[in-house]
């Protein structure tokens, strides 16, 4: 069996960013590089920001996370508002906007879309990798004129692991509501997974421990417990829901501490 693939460092394209890239390399303790390498993932500084690159002949396009833009800005504008799904199962309700925490934070899009509604969001995020995107596409969006004046009071960032983070807040501190997007199991072997995930796969490897999680979860929650799942996959370690919340290809499991 071959070893899974490794981040091989980081590259600074743009020397103005030099700076910028030394304190990525200082917090996350990656190797500086100074050329591409052959045939492997590596991070990539540039004007547009921070990217994952993979540098093999058949790799698809860069990795790089956009609160601002793209897809996200589509479903900030379009997405439903309070009433889609995931806000729902978060408990959102006139006048009430919980606390939540993103215990597996990965590419921010879900926390993104709570804050953007008025969740005050902490993204824990135990890769990196994935904690350097974010941290990149926070500092990106704080300069941005349409949402720039609430990311940073509404978004927090820790680079950590939940099941360890969570054990440390004091009694007031605890959230409101705990989310976990656990890495999907294996689908239909025909089924192309999009470029990002496959890239979370090959380098962070198949989900281990969101068993224990959501354990850890379900005590520290202060009213509930989101799981997100696929509508083909059971419930997460066999246990149960009080309730579920269903959109199209995806399912909120809720489980209830209060």
């Amino acid at each position: 069996m071959s070893a899974a693939p490794r981040l091989t460092g980081l590259l600074i394209s743009d020397p103005a960013l030099r700076q910028q890239g030394r304190s990525l390399v200082d917090r996350f303790d990656f190797e500086l590089i100074r050329e591409s390498p052959a045939d492997a993932y590596y991070l990539c500084l540039d004007a547009r920001g921070l990217q994952l690159r993979h540098s093999g002949p058949k790799a698809a396009g860069p990795i790089l996370i956009d609160f601002a833009g793209g897809a996200l800005a589509h479903r900030r504008r379009f997405g439903g508002g309070r009433g889609q799904p995931l806000a729902r199962a978060a408990g959102l309700k006139p006048g009430f906007n919980p606390t939540v925490w993103d215990a597996t934070a990965g590419l921010g899009r879900d926390g993104f879309v709570l804050a953007s509604l008025g969740c005050r969001v902490t993204l824990c995020e135990r890769s990196a990798i994935l904690a350097a995107l974010l941290q990149d596409a926070l500092h990106r969006a704080a300069l941005d004129a349409d949402i720039g004046g609430w990311i940073g009071e509404r978004l927090h960032l820790i680079h950590g692991d939940s099941g360890v983070m969570l054990q440390r807040l004091a009694e007031p501190q605890r959230p409101e509501v705990i989310y976990l997007d656990p890495m999907y199991p294996p689908g239909k072997p025909q089924v192309l997974v999009k470029k990002d995930i496959r890239a979370l796969q090959a380098l962070l490897g198949p989900d281990r421990d969101s068993g224990v999680l959501l354990e850890v979860a379900l005590q520290y929650a202060r009213r509930r417990v989101v799981v997100k799942r696929p509508n083909r996959a059971g419930w997460l370690s066999d246990k149960k829901p009080d309730t579920c919340i269903e959109s199209k290809k995806t399912r909120y499991d809720i489980y209830v501490t209060l």
